[in-house]
């Protein structure tokens, strides 16, 4: 029935079970003192918050189980110390495809040889169900036409032909000036 991570983990511990019991959130730094952690198991718990510094110090961790909590998604920077995690577990949390699972989806993409499972929509509605990559790949297809331009006046969809050849001829004398080649493909 432990509602917080004990404070007085040793040192030297390699494997922590902390399953199922009442731990609601991950604070910051709560296991930096077990820089030798390996497996971490905090499957079952309701966890519905992590903190970006929780796994700060876990530098050796290999398996972390957040299977069976609440979570929905990852604030930026939750994985960023865990450099040798080769498995994480996932699955039976209630994950909300919205933006802000993208930064959970990344990571994982870019640690390709870390193994997961269970990353699927649970919420909203319409999602539900479909994988968390299928869901990113879709968000960027529908790329909402507030969040495509960089640069609005340059990249405005509804100019006519003629005006943007014009624009074009613009950027290559532009290109040629100061000696850059820019390629824009779309």
């Amino acid at each position: 029935d432990l509602k917080k991570v004990p404070g007085n983990i040793p040192p030297d511990i390699v494997k922590l079970d902390l399953s199922n019991n009442k731990i609601r959130q991950l604070r910051a730094k709560e296991f930096e003192d077990a820089s030798e952690l390996k497996i971490l198991n905090l499957n079952g718990n309701g966890i519905a918050y992590i903190d970006p510094a929780a796994f700060s110090g876990l530098n050796n961790l290999e398996e972390l189980d957040l299977s069976n909590n609440s979570l929905q998604n990852f604030e930026y920077g939750v994985l960023e110390d865990l450099y040798f995690l080769k498995i994480l577990w996932l699955r039976e949390n209630p994950w909300r495809c919205d933006y802000n699972i993208h930064y959970l989806f990344y990571w994982l993409k870019h640690h390709y040889n870390v193994h997961y499972n269970g990353l699927e929509c649970k919420m909203p509605e319409e999602y539900k169900g479909w994988s968390v990559g299928k869901y990113v790949r879709s968000y960027y297809e529908e790329c909402p036409k507030d969040k495509l331009p960089i640069y609005p006046e340059t990249f405005d969809l509804d100019k006519d032909d003629e005006e943007w050849e014009r624009h074009k001829e613009q950027s290559v004398q532009t290109v040629k000036k100061h000696g850059v080649i820019v390629t824009v493909i779309g």
